[in-house]
């Protein structure tokens, strides 16, 4: 080796550790904003949401301040959308680096109504959702006994006993990164929420200059210590809101700013991730070590028994053949129960396991990040209807395979099956969601940008990877399909195929289950999910350990010269998905509701994802055992 190619790998190894310590990047073309001292910093409202409902309403559903030139609505992305999104303006005025410490918004006139729609959200928990310079509001909760960070939103008020509050004063604080001079970024942005009894000196109507209020200072920032004597109950009549801002400065830079709304500030330690993934690798070494038991031992062994040249006297007594070898003329026969369903589920499983893979690819390296809002969500989208091309051509070589002649049948409803059946929820879900008047309920023109990228593309390629599939021979088996099918013996009561099925899912489903619980909390409790590369690696485990665990099964399964394997490789890695509903019923108590709707609604979507994963683990076991069943009937000689 030359010294100027040791020079250059030198080089190269010095790069990729100077990478490494990076802590966090932003895509190009994502511009930070630097303010300027006194610049006007925007602060804009998001839904309001409470993870035990499930229905996120309008900021100013309830009575609170609106901006003075009206409410804005900001333009949004189909996946912000989608999530049910709704960012408006707000009627704070801050300005970069000036200290505000107990300023009123607003007064507003509370009727009856009023307080009992307050009364309501603040029982059922609901909170803000505040925006600044793209950055989520954290809440800091004080009370007699602790201080806590919340990093999603902060509460409308609280209960105690039979009485209701409402926090009607915030502290903004803001954390700033000087650059330059004259030139600082946003890096934090808290709020700690207080309820405060505002009093004042003379009379009021709201709308005259605001009188200076007496219930706090104009010197210092309102605490929790100022206000314990005195806090401010829901009732009908005059509320004043106020609010503070702090400025602090800080080290952290913006390209690292989400970091500690992405890890929540370490609550979950790597460790806990870490212990996912060992736990999955021992499963997938465990598997692999009967696989290769199978594989080195008893299937070579086999082979080579099937290969061997019988002898005179071996001839003579006409030896009997055993094991998988006896259904050679059989094991590639089609499915005789649905071929064309078969073909479809595997197409469609074909498109979502490229989708899936790329999804989280693309996230792991920084492409799609819940600090995008709405990115992942439209990321999905994209790669779902791109990847129709692999769904029409995996079921249309397939179903050529099996000589089916309907194959403008099979592709239509490769294109129109899975994608059918969870819009079809998501419409009746979504009806009901607009029957309660929630901003979850998506608006008609994006349900038409979703039913447009479904039938103008997603379609359109299906059928254009169809063609090419048709196109193409069809798989050629290493042995001959014989016209009479042989008759299967009684089978063992450890292969009956439910007690297979559901011990198929078991594996598969312990070597992803405790990320499985992060990911559910991101989707129902409001928490960011960040670690993607190690759900890349899941993933991959995940894939390993359904082709594994079918491939065993497989084969005990032929050995007991049982060819019917298509359905039954796809039920029984397929089952994780069951696993997977089951976990989500036990995870449903954590969201504490006894509404019918939130039922509705979480197990309306837990169905379809729990479908999908159906579909994407099946779809792996059954490409394991198609290539294990070919690999093994090529290695041996049939007369």
């Amino acid at each position: 080796m030359s010294k100027s190619s040791l020079v250059r790998i030198f080089s190269l190894l010095l790069a990729v550790g100077k990478i490494s310590e990076l802590d966090a990047f932003y895509l190009p073309g994502v511009i930070p904003h630097s303010f300027s001292k006194g610049e006007n910093v925007e602060l804009k409202v998001n839904k309001l949401s409470s993870i035990h409902t499930l229905l996120p309403y309008d900021y100013y559903s309830l009575k609170f301040c609106r901006p003075q030139e009206g409410v804005k609505t900001y333009s949004e992305n189909l996946g912000e959308f989608l999530r049910g999104d709704r960012i408006e303006n707000s009627a704070y005025d801050i300005s970069m680096l000036d200290e505000e410490y107990c300023n009123i918004l607003c007064q507003v006139d509370l009727k009856t109504k009023d307080v009992a729609d307050f009364k309501q959200a603040i029982k059922r928990q609901y909170h803000h959702n505040w925006i600044v310079d793209n950055l989520p509001a954290a809440s800091i909760m004080d009370t007699d006994s602790f201080v806590t960070t919340q990093y999603v939103g902060y509460p409308i008020g609280y209960t105690e006993g039979s009485v209701s509050y409402v926090y009607n004063h915030v502290n903004i604080i803001m954390e700033y990164h000087t650059v330059d001079e004259n030139a600082y970024r946003i890096v934090g942005f808290y709020v700690e929420p207080l309820s405060v009894k505002h009093s004042y000196n003379g009379d009021w109507n709201g709308k005259d200059p605001a009188p200076q209020l007496t219930s706090c200072s104009q010197q210092k920032h309102l605490s929790y210590e100022d206000v314990k004597g005195g806090h401010q109950k829901l009732v009908t009549g005059k509320l004043i809101f106020s609010y503070g801002v702090e400025w602090r400065s800080s080290d952290v830079k913006w390209a690292s700013r989400w970091d500690v709304y992405l890890s929540m500030n370490h609550a979950v330690p790597d460790r806990v991730h870490w212990f996912a993934i060992i736990n999955s690798i021992l499963i997938v070494v465990f598997l692999a070590f009967m696989v290769a038991m199978i594989l080195v031992r008893t299937l070579h062994k086999d082979i080579s028994k099937y290969n061997k040249l019988a002898t005179d006297e071996e001839k003579a007594d006409e030896r009997e053949e055993t094991g998988w070898k006896l259904v050679h003329a059989d094991v590639f026969r089609p499915p005789v129960e649905l071929p064309m369903l078969f073909c479809v589920l595997a197409g469609t499983g074909m498109q979502l396991i490229i989708c899936a893979f790329f999804l989280v690819l693309f996230a792991a390296v920084g492409f799609l990040s819940p600090a995008n809002r709405g990115s992942i969500m439209i990321g999905m989208l994209l790669l779902f209807v791109l990847m129709g091309s692999f769904a029409g051509f995996t079921s249309a070589r397939l179903y050529k395979t099996f000589k089916g002649k309907q194959w403008q049948r099979c592709t239509l409803l490769t294109a129109t099956l899975f994608p059918g059946i969870v819009f079809a929820v998501f419409f009746v879900l979504n009806f009901i969601v607009w029957c309660y008047g929630s901003t979850g309920a998506v608006p008609f023109l994006s349900m038409l940008a979703v039913l447009t990228l479904w039938f103008c593309i997603s379609v359109p390629l299906t059928f254009l990877g169809a063609y090419f599939g048709y196109k193409k021979d069809p798989i050629e088996f290493p042995v001959v399909t014989s016209n009479i099918p042989r008759q299967i013996p009684p089978q063992p009561w450890y292969l009956n195929p439910v007690l297979t099925v559901l011990l198929g899912g078991v594996l598969p489903f312990g070597g992803c289950f405790v990320e499985l619980f992060f990911i559910m909390s991101s989707i129902w409790m409001d928490q960011y999910y960040y670690v993607f590369g190690f759900l890349l690696l899941v993933y991959v485990i995940l894939a390993i350990t359904c082709a594994e665990i079918t491939i065993v099964l497989c084969y005990f399964q032929l050995c007991s010269e049982d060819y019917r394997w298509w359905w039954r490789s796809v039920l029984t890695s397929g089952s994780t998905a069951l696993y997977v509903f089951l976990y989500s019923v036990m995870y449903f108590a954590k969201l504490e509701s006894n509404m019918t709707v939130t039922y509705l609604l979480y197990f309306g979507y837990m169905s379809v994802i729990c479908l999908g994963i159906f579909l994407v683990t099946g779809t792996m076991g059954f490409f394991s055992c198609l290539y294990f069943n070919y690999q093994i009937y090529a290695s041996i000689k049939v007369d």
